[in-house]
């Protein structure tokens, strides 16, 4: 859509994304290929994120895995909500936009802010599309220029080619439960940990859900981690101690940051990054 826009001499003001923090690596390794290609066009990129304000007791988090680690649970969406997008995508970007100085003289002149949506002309998408049109806004008008073209997805991959450029993986937190197998077995040793380690965090906490995954299929278990285990992504060994081990060492160092004053608390990032070194020694 923005490759397209460009060329038609339509390029937009800004061009704006919420990070989560947990997205898949080569996700984070695509935007080295798009920023530069975006500031050759002159095109506004911003990036903005949650920025979580209340923490209780515990040690600060910035990102969607160290919020369910903190309250010892999954993503909203593998429990059948989607408060997590809401929470991490809509809530920044909307907060953004609220300061961003066009968008108020727009909204002081009276008008509305036109949002460009990347809907394309597949029937997912056409779903997706006929609910958008049922969410009425005062501030905002949303246009959906690859409908207007009615490009499909091939289009899409198409353009993007047509330009040089290599397709960008499908954007998704690399918990996410709509993640397939294969997307699974792509992910680095240190995704695959956190994986093991969510899934035991929250474990005594679940009633109505296996795992990320939700429940099991004839095609994959519900639990991540079972996977993980059968396709020996990661070594028994390695699984089973992070599984017995890592929960209870996180509650530690909840309690004891706890103790300790906000400004001095550490963040559950440092955990997490001990988490990790403490396993690549042993492997």
């Amino acid at each position: 859509m923005m490759i397209e826009l460009v060329a038609r001499g339509e390029a937009p003001d800004l061009v704006l994304t919420a990070d989560t923090g947990s997205e898949k690596p080569a996700t984070y390794a695509y935007l080295d290929i798009i920023k530069p290609w975006m500031e050759r066009h002159n095109l506004d990129f911003r990036m903005c994120r949650y920025q979580p304000q209340r923490f209780k007791h515990w040690p600060p988090y910035a990102t969607i895995v160290e919020n369910v680690l903190t309250n010892a649970t999954l993503p909203s969406i593998s429990l059948g909500r989607h408060s997590c997008s809401l929470k991490w995508k809509v809530a920044p970007q909307d907060k953004f936009i609220a300061s961003w100085q066009p968008a108020v003289d727009a909204w002081q002149r009276g008008q509305k802010v036109v949002r460009l949506i990347g809907y394309d002309a597949s029937p997912a998408d056409t779903r997706r599309h006929a609910h958008a049109l049922t969410i009425a806004s005062e501030q905002f008008e949303c246009r959906y220029p690859l409908r207007e073209w009615g490009w499909s997805r091939t289009d899409c991959i198409a353009r993007i080619e047509a330009e040089g450029l290599p397709v960008p993986p499908k954007s998704a937190c690399f918990l996410c439960c709509g993640s397939k197998p294969d997307e699974i077995r792509e992910l680095p040793a240190w995704c695959l940990r956190l994986i093991v380690l969510v899934e035991a965090r929250a474990a005594p906490r679940l009633r109505t859900v296996e795992g990320l995954w939700r429940s099991s299929t004839r095609t994959r278990p519900g639990r991540m981690t079972d996977f993980i285990r059968s396709e020996r992504l990661l070594e028994p060994e390695e699984i089973d101690r992070i599984e017995c081990e890592a929960p209870s060492a996180l509650m530690l160092f909840q309690e004891a940051a706890a103790k300790i004053p906000l400004p001095e608390r550490p963040h559950l990032a440092d955990w997490i990054d001990q988490f990790q070194l403490q396993l690549e020694n042993i492997a």
